[in-house]
């Protein structure tokens, strides 16, 4: 199969990895890319943001499947005009990607899917946001309406600050003020073809720059599946990703089609395990960036099979459950100084070949660039060390290891992922 992956990130990486070990066979293309996925697949000169440029490539080259990775060209609207030309594409159209791009509009079709979510009241003005922060009380939670690249959230117990984060980005619209909800996390990404869906397994990610939960939110530290705790609530993984499927994604995409807005793609559901029952937090449109780093090596199933399904509208003929290994897989985030405030980029990278040597070890990069035969740091979060092992103590002994390895001046990440589960 010829693919087109468009993306520059970590997420993409995984995915052309994904599709690599599936076979040799796969004639894999990538725009713009980044200094690891041109090293597992073939860049193109092709700006991701220009629809009538990736069709006509695509058909000039007949690709069989385009996959768009990051959020920002599916609420751009990217997949639309690419999809009207009869080219099978992964990626939900621009009506539908507003799923992640309006926090408001995933509220709205949450209420009528009737999906358990937590109560939120959209501001306009400070006041307004002051209101909704006195009424729901601390922890006070703020959110961007818009993309904000997973940093546009703040958790906090400072009133001030919750009111500060959002008067950030109320020139650029409203905000959101929610209750706080009490649990653990849980990612849960889902196959829609805009009426089946199909789910992968369960993944948890770590948001907080720190260890121990500090720090402010990035777009994710690191993240580890398998979940065997959820068995304690649910009696098995199993029976809660039956729950969210029947009381999660199936209701969304059904919403969404009744919308005239059929989701094509991924559905990322962000969950929190409450006392009271499972309840979204937020919805992503696409792969979520590092929980793809460790729920796509656990899948058998042949990943290229089920997204064509998924983009040709055949997700009805693949099986009900995919296949996924019962390895235990870590990935850690190496991110540059200074992120996520201010990162300092364009630093050297060395020790990556004696990294990956490791067993069980693979890296993904996020943002590097060659310079010459140099390996620098071109952004926040930098790569991934992805390690499996039999049980979680192999699988972060392995990554921490391999993390040891690697030198970037400055750069942090944090040591503490997947420890409970050890």
């Amino acid at each position: 199969m010829k693919i087109l992956v468009l993306g520059t990130g970590a997420r993409e990486h995984a995915i052309v990895l994904g599709l690599r070990a599936e076979s040799a066979e796969h004639e894999i293309l990538a725009a713009p890319g980044n200094a690891g996925i041109g090293q597992d697949a073939t860049l193109v000169d092709l700006d991701m943001f220009d629809a009538a440029a990736v069709s006509d490539f695509a058909l000039a080259n007949d690709v069989d499947l385009v996959i768009i990775g990051p959020e920002a060209p599916l609420v751009a609207g990217i997949a639309d005009p690419v999809r009207e030309r009869g080219i099978p594409v992964f990626g939900p159209g621009k009506q539908a990607a507003q799923l992640e791009g309006s926090k408001a509009f995933a509220k709205r079709i949450m209420e009528q899917a009737n999906v358990p979510t937590g109560r939120a009241a959209y501001a306009n003005t400070s006041e307004a946001v002051a209101a909704a922060l006195d009424e729901y009380g601390a922890p006070y939670v703020v959110k961007a309406d818009g993309l904000a690249a997973g940093k546009g959230v703040i958790v906090t117990e400072d009133r001030a600050a919750a009111l500060a984060h959002a008067e950030q980005y109320l020139p650029s619209g409203p905000v959101l003020v929610e209750e706080f909800l009490t649990g653990p996390e849980v990612s849960l990404f889902f196959l829609s073809d805009g009426d089946t869906v199909r789910p992968l397994t369960p993944a948890q990610d770590f948001k907080r720059a720190y260890e121990n939960d500090e720090g402010p939110n990035t777009g994710g530290m690191g993240a580890y599946t398998p979940l065997p705790w959820l068995s304690e609530q649910f009696g098995s993984v199993d029976g809660f990703i039956d729950e969210v499927t029947e009381t999660v994604a199936k209701p969304v995409v059904a919403e969404l089609d009744r919308d005239g807005s059929p989701f094509i793609g991924l559905l990322y559901a962000g969950l929190i395990v409450t006392p009271a029952g499972v309840k979204v937090i937020e919805f992503n449109a696409r792969f979520g960036d590092p929980e793809t780093q460790v729920v796509l090596p656990s899948l058998k199933t042949p990943l290229s099979e089920v997204l064509l399904a998924a983009a040709s509208g055949t997700l009805e003929d693949t099986p009900e459950r995919f296949e996924f290994t019962d390895d235990a897989v870590v990935t850690v985030v190496l991110a540059s100084e200074g992120y996520p405030e201010k990162p300092l980029t364009g630093r050297e990278i060395t020790g990556l070949d004696e990294a990956a040597a490791i067993e069980g070890v693979h890296l993904v990069h996020a943002a590097t660039t060659l310079d010459g035969t140099v390996m620098r740091a071109s952004g926040g979060r930098v790569l991934n060390v992805v390690a499996r092992g039999a049980d979680f103590t192999e699988a972060r002994s392995r990554a921490y290891e391999a993390m040891s390895k690697i030198s970037l001046d400055g750069a942090h990440f944090r040591g503490d992922i997947a420890a409970r589960m050890v």
